[in-house]
């Protein structure tokens, strides 16, 4: 038997998936799909199509993000391999059977990750934002198709609940599930991740995946990007050039209120031009970084220029925010068997 777990807020992509199951779950032995309905508005309930209804059982999640609708899926389970989709993906139409072939796997393997890919813009170079989105087909374990034995799932209590978002709560699970012994190997079974459109601010709302880095440094210690298996980030010069632009506009407000002319005025005329062009150069770099591989656009390029400059504040404030929230989260707090879901 297979338990087929997908949270969901009610986005339309997930019509697209569901229809993509109908015609090839038959294939499964005994399969059930638990949809996790979290949505924390009553909008009525989810449509499944009718050839599902047989196989589907909606729950309902409190709202509480991806990580706590998943713990709700998988306890939910029936089955001895539970497999975790997001509700924005398309499953080949080979899917299920690739599925099957996946699953049979030594009883050490503790999870199978699924293919993930990004189809990318026709005729032009990819934005940032679609850039971003493309980088799933190389992450490493993540839920977009992930299985895991149910046995792995409870040996290590299931997601780590703190992280609200879907954001390295995919990634924390797997380094535990490794902790206990489990081995995780990649599959043959593919589904399709298309792009879903975005405003020009989506790279603003993504830094709010930094109070979440926070987290995992107070779990993890210095070493938790290496240990979890994650590329290095921008933080360091994240915090440079927001600390070069705060001393650019200090110098500049201080400066407004010494006599002119005097060696403190000129000394501080000094620091702040430094400190400004030490801003404009990480900015500058930045942004040339985001504009290179894109499609050149004037609204692209006018997007990654404004965007840029906000970025490292943001990013920064956000990591101050995950800092001051799990401030006092015991050093190596992680979810273990004993304590399932999550404790703040």
């Amino acid at each position: 038997m297979i338990s087929i777990v997908v949270p969901t807020l009610g986005r339309p992509s997930v019509a697209a998936l569901l229809d993509a199951l109908t015609g090839q779950v038959g294939e499964l032995p005994d399969v059930e799909i638990l949809l996790v309905d979290d949505r924390r508005d009553d909008t009525g309930e989810l449509a499944v199509p009718g050839a599902l209804t047989a196989y589907t059982k909606v729950l309902t999640g409190r709202g509480a993000g991806p990580a706590a609708a998943r713990n709700l899926g998988w306890r939910a389970a029936r089955a001895p391999w539970v497999v975790f989709l997001d509700d924005d993906v398309v499953p080949a139409p080979d899917w299920c059977r690739r599925l099957r072939d996946d699953l049979a796997v030594p009883a050490t393997v503790g999870g199978v990750q699924g293919r993930v890919e990004v189809p990318p813009p026709a005729g032009r170079r990819p934005t940032d934002w679609e850039r971003g989105t493309a980088g799933l087909a190389e992450g490493a374990w993540i839920t977009a198709d992930m299985a895991y034995r149910r046995a792995a799932l409870v040996a290590v209590g299931g997601f780590d609940e703190r992280f609200p978002r879907a954001y390295r709560e995919d990634a924390e699970l797997a380094h535990r599930v490794r902790l206990t012994g489990w081995e995780l190997v990649r599959g043959r079974r593919r589904v399709a991740h298309p792009v879903r459109p975005e405003d020009r601010w989506v790279s603003l709302r993504t830094q709010r995946g930094n109070a979440d880095d926070a987290l995992l440094r107070r779990l993890y210690g210095r070493r938790w990007r290496s240990d979890l298996g994650l590329p290095p980030g921008r933080r360091p010069r994240h915090v440079a050039v927001t600390a070069a632009g705060a001393l650019a506009l200090a110098g500049a407000a201080l400066g407004a209120r010494l006599r002119p002319g005097t060696p403190a005025r000129r000394a501080l005329r000094l620091a702040t031009g430094t400190a400004a062009l030490a801003w404009a150069a990480g900015t500058a770099e930045l942004a040339r970084a985001r504009i290179a591989p894109g499609p050149r656009t004037a609204d692209e390029v006018a997007t990654m220029l404004v965007t840029s400059a906000l970025i490292p504040p943001v990013a920064v404030v956000h990591w101050v925010r995950g800092w001051w929230r799990t401030r006092r989260v015991p050093a190596g707090a992680v979810v273990a068997a004993d304590r399932p879901g999550a404790r703040s």
